[in-house]
């Protein structure tokens, strides 16, 4: 079945996720159906990208995100379709597969420009248009290799790239719009409408730029959900350690003379 690999990965007692009991009856041909962009913050940033086909959101994970630029080529790597209800899906989780927080980034409809998109699927040539709020115009899905039920399993490689339109141009839409198009907040404001203080001492990503990413986020939505400044503490505690240091220095001097 579609979403057995969805939900092989995931503890619905522990995640707030859709469990997909939901299954809607999508167009086909040329009918507009929904899309979106989930903007993930988990063990890295990257962008989840969904088409709704057969029921089911088809997706691919973009590292860098979407560009409306035609001549960047953005790496989509293919992932488990998940449920059409996790089309709405923003929050937190707490742990597990995918541990970090979601956001919906974009959203809207998507059309294919081709009369048979599985064909287009196992070609691995889908072309489209997208009706979003900050993705629009005409786009392309291109395998890099392998055949539609390989990408599915090992090679998983596809290229996202924005058609040479009115919608095309050099402004990077994920520095220029980085907010939700559902709650229109950050990470920061996600994370303190839920329970910031869960990731004070563990956190998905501990390093690298996703690392840090989380220490500011977790320290703003805590600010945000107690009214006191997070980094407050942290900066006495490292104050009363260097005084303490020095101390202790200062005294072994004298010990030695």
């Amino acid at each position: 079945m579609a979403l057995d690999e969805y939900k092989k990965k995931r503890d619905f007692k522990q995640s707030p996720e859709p469990s997909g009991s939901r299954v809607p009856t999508s167009p086909a041909g040329r009918a507009s159906r929904f899309f979106c962009v989930q903007k993930h913050l988990a063990s890295h940033l990257h962008y989840d990208f969904r088409l709704e086909h057969n029921g089911v959101l088809l997706s691919w994970a973009v590292p860098k995100g979407p560009s409306l630029d035609p001549s960047v080529k953005r790496l989509a790597m293919a992932v488990e379709d998940h449920p059409f209800d996790y089309g709405e899906f923003e929050g937190v989780i707490p742990s597990g597969y995918g541990a970090g927080i979601v956001m919906l980034w974009d959203r809207g409809t998507w059309t294919p420009e081709v009369d048979d998109v599985d064909a287009a699927l196992t070609k691995g040539d889908l072309k489209f248009t997208l009706d979003g709020y900050k993705l629009k115009g005409s786009w392309v899905l291109v395998r890099t290799k392998g055949g539609w039920a390989s990408s599915r399993g090992g090679d998983r490689s596809w290229l996202l790239i924005k058609h040479r339109d009115n919608w095309a141009g050099e402004v990077d839409i994920a520095e220029f719009a980085p907010h939700s198009v559902k709650s229109q907040g950050d990470f920061a404001d996600i994370l303190s409408k839920g329970n910031p203080d869960i990731w004070q001492s563990h956190r998905p990503a501990q390093g690298g730029e996703a690392g840090a990413m989380f220490e500011t986020i977790v320290a703003r939505a805590l600010e945000m959900k107690t009214g006191t400044p997070a980094t407050q503490a942290p900066a006495k505690k490292q104050a009363v350690k260097k005084k303490a240091t020095a101390a202790k220095k200062k005294s072994a001097t004298k010990k030695k003379r």
